[in-house]
């Protein structure tokens, strides 16, 4: 662990060619080339002191929301562009109520219960929903995954296999149709070029000629659920 003008972080040396400064969890990771001297990184660290601490102060504003984020019965979680509220049921069984537009669930649970809970509905109700937009945009850009799934990836939103199977992270599904949209056209469009090409935007534009501003919407939505704990 080094420290520079009370910057603490810690330092990774790889066989890499500049330095680069990660901040995350409200820590601070240092990579550097094998031959970079202390005196230069402990230079380039200060440098960038006050972009670091910017990061840090938005870091550790994340985890104490984070910390203090819980659900009980009556608040609301968002879904598709809705916000759900969650209901005690009767009994042990668990679900959406279509008609009351709810997640009912039993009664008399814990915070890390009801997120459990909230989680398996989620992934219930959002696979019938993500499989009928996936096949209307596959449709339209004539492409034919040959399955979808929902996930618990916390990194990656959507992925598309060298078997052309889709798989799309619950976490999307607290997003709106503006984000939900983009990453089934980014995914699908992966079954014609599995690649970040300049064709691969093409495919996309054609479809969703502003995807640049739903990617932006996308980091947003990121950022929220970054300050959630669902853990």
């Amino acid at each position: 662990m080094a420290k520079q003008n009370q910057i603490a972080y810690t330092l990774i040396r790889t066989k890499r060619k500049s330095i680069a400064i990660y901040v995350k969890d409200a820590q601070v990771l240092v990579r550097a080339p094998l031959a970079a001297s202390k005196k230069y990184i402990d230079t380039f660290v200060e440098s960038n002191g006050e972009w670091i601490n910017s990061r840090l102060a938005e870091a550790k504003e994340k985890l104490v929301e984070r910390q203090q984020f819980s659900l009980t019965y009556g608040d609301s979680v968002p879904y598709w562009g809705r916000e759900i509220q969650i209901v005690a049921g009767e009994g042990d069984s668990y679900g959406y109520d279509r008609e009351t537009d709810s997640f009912y669930m039993p009664p008399n649970m814990d915070d890390g219960e009801i997120k459990s809970v909230c989680i398996q509905i989620y992934r219930m109700i959002g696979k019938a929903d993500l499989i009928q937009q996936t096949v209307w945009y596959a449709n339209k850009m004539g492409v034919k995954p040959k399955d979808i799934k929902v996930s618990s990836a916390k990194t990656r939103w959507g992925s598309c296999s060298a078997k052309q199977n889709l798989n799309f992270s619950w976490r999307l599904l607290a997003g709106d149709s503006y984000v939900i949209d983009y990453v089934i056209v980014h995914e699908l469009a992966h079954l014609k070029e599995m690649n970040h090409s300049p064709n691969f935007w093409r495919i996309v534009g054609r479809i969703l000629p502003d995807y640049k501003k739903r990617m932006d919407a996308l980091n947003t939505l990121h950022d929220k659920l970054s300050r959630q704990n669902w853990d």
